[in-house]
């Protein structure tokens, strides 16, 4: 029997989400083993008169590449890779991976050549170039990582990713007028008391084009604005390894102190490059349909009352912007039953426990709310 709700998505992901015309070519890359997700977008493709590709890659395919390659191999693959990227018109990437942990065991200076040398040369060219969306698949190990049964979670994921994202859209242009008319912003909740200013920076809504899930509105802070402490209170996975409790410290935007339940890892995270120990995005949660941690950072930085900061590059890169190599995102829950939290702009609190208290943003609550 067909699933309506697979072709419903590949019909929003191809129309919406990278507005594919007649003509242009579409890159459809698939890390993992999905199939189902994978064909319902090639007919999407060819409906809308455009040229689907698709490539398959593999994580323990990945692991063993990168345990043995050298530097000139992976500039090889890139050089490859990188012409048929930079022959496309539009790019989806669905993550099917079957194990997160794949790469764990990796050094990690063959994971940072990685990045440095495919990675970036590869698809930082396509982040200007190409439309593009990323999005993950329902499938057992993504059930397992939300701790949910297969079906459950496959309910909850085509319920936010099949989200009117166009009303979501204009219901967020109110925020983003108030953050970029924002001088300085401040995060309290328990363990957490942080500063930092975004005046003059670039504030982003995200509603359905580059994320599904989606649901989002960050800014780009001032790279050396930031001071203070955070403590996050959701379960991240970066490079392999789950990250939890995670703490920093700021002076000037520049990380002093980090505590995690892995502290030795997270620290050779923030020795990567200069940026790494400075923030590159400040967003906040706004999908009414993500409720509680899924360990899967396109689902949890979209969490309604949440916020996020990305250690690292900017998304969109600007002056006072920080750039790295890495852009990692982690989410601190404000809702009460999380510890609760608030945000004030400019001295006026604006959102509490999760829930915004200001009349203007007030239709951005949950209607029940």
């Amino acid at each position: 029997m067909k699933d309506l709700r697979i072709e419903q998505l590949a019909r929003n992901v191809v129309t919406y989400s990278v507005n594919l015309q007649k003509g242009e070519k579409l890159l459809i890359e698939v890390e993992g083993h999905d199939t189902v997700l994978a064909k319902a977008i090639v007919l999407e493709a060819y409906n809308a008169g455009a040229y689907p590709f698709v490539v398959f890659t593999d994580q323990d395919i990945l692991r063993t590449q990168l345990m043995h390659s050298s530097s000139e191999q992976l500039e090889r693959l890139a050089s490859y890779d990188f012409v048929r990227m930079n022959d496309m018109d539009a790019y989806v990437l669905i993550r099917a991976d079957a194990n997160d942990s794949e790469l764990s065991d990796v050094p990690s200076e063959k994971i940072d050549q990685y990045w440095k040398v495919y990675y970036h040369h590869v698809h930082e060219p396509r982040w200007a170039k190409t439309k593009w969306c990323i999005l993950s698949y329902p499938n057992a190990a993504a059930a397992q990582r939300a701790k949910m049964s297969t079906e459950k979670f496959e309910d909850l994921y085509f319920s936010v990713c099949n989200l009117d994202y166009s009303k979501l859209s204009e219901q967020m242009d109110v925020l983003v007028s108030l953050l970029s008319k924002t001088d300085k912003v401040r995060i309290k909740g328990e363990g957490t008391d942080l500063t930092m200013s975004i005046k003059g920076m670039p504030v982003r809504k995200d509603a359905g084009l580059q994320n599904l899930p989606d649901g989002e509105v960050y800014s780009v802070p001032i790279k050396h604005s930031i001071n203070g402490v955070i403590k996050f209170n959701t379960p991240v996975n970066f490079r392999g390894t789950t990250f939890d409790n995670i703490v920093l410290t700021f002076e000037h935007g520049k990380i002093i102190d980090a505590k995690a339940n892995d502290t030795a890892k997270l620290l050779e995270i923030l020795e990567i490059d200069e940026g790494a120990r400075y923030i590159g995005e400040f967003g906040i949660g706004l999908n009414p349909y993500i409720w509680e941690p899924m360990n899967d950072i396109l689902f949890d930085e979209k969490i309604w009352g949440s916020i996020h900061l990305a250690i690292g590059s900017a998304a969109v890169q600007c002056q006072d912007s920080n750039l790295s190599s890495i852009h990692w995102d982690i989410v601190c829950n404000q809702r009460a039953e999380y510890g609760g939290g608030q945000i004030w702009l400019d001295d006026v609190l604006i959102r509490e426990n999760g829930y915004f208290v200001t009349k203007e943003l007030e239709g951005l609550n949950p209607a029940s709310a």
